[in-house]
């Protein structure tokens, strides 16, 4: 059983997770509308990527006996002066989530809820591999600045990027 401050944090994560979605549904059609697609695709497969977020949270918060409440998603930015400003954005909100995620982990470390604790511990993963990611197309945007050819060769390599769903829901 998931005690109540628990739940209530889980479900406030599933907000969060959801409001991730929506912001890189954001920037996905950002991209699409100013004809880049591969930023589009990479940032596509991100919000799915968060919706199964949310997903994996749901279903633990039902397989302990808790309610699931959903909340409104607050409104989030549609347009980026630039892709790097998209990926600086993308960090500063990746960073924000592992912040929101860690203090999960210490509620359920200070509750002894060590299965929540355990499934927890995919999500800390998970955004390590989230900010090293951001950072790493940080890094590859101030190296080609606005060079025109170098933002075309990234924009086709971030359309190879393909949806794989989150392992924690992989059979189910």
């Amino acid at each position: 059983m998931l005690s109540k401050k628990m739940e209530d944090a889980l479900n406030a994560q599933i907000n969060a997770e959801f409001w991730s979605a929506y912001l890189y549904l954001s920037m996905s059609s950002n991209f699409a509308a100013i004809g880049n697609p591969g930023f589009a695709n990479w940032f596509s497969v991100q919000f799915k990527e968060e919706q199964d977020h949310a997903m994996i949270l749901i279903k633990y918060i039902l397989s302990r006996g808790g309610k699931v409440t959903l909340a409104p998603i607050e409104k989030v930015q549609t347009e980026w002066a630039s892709p790097l400003a998209a990926f600086e954005d993308t960090l500063a909100h990746e960073k924000k989530v592992t912040s929101m995620i860690n203090n999960l982990y210490a509620l359920a470390e200070e509750e002894k809820d060590y299965a929540t604790k355990s499934m927890l511990g995919w999500f800390v993963d998970e955004q390590v591999e989230e900010e090293e990611t951001a950072q790493g197309y940080i890094d590859a945007l101030k190296m080609i600045k606005d060079n025109g050819f170098g933002i075309y060769t990234l924009d086709k390599e971030l359309g190879a990027r393909t949806y794989t769903q989150a392992a924690p829901l992989a059979g189910k």
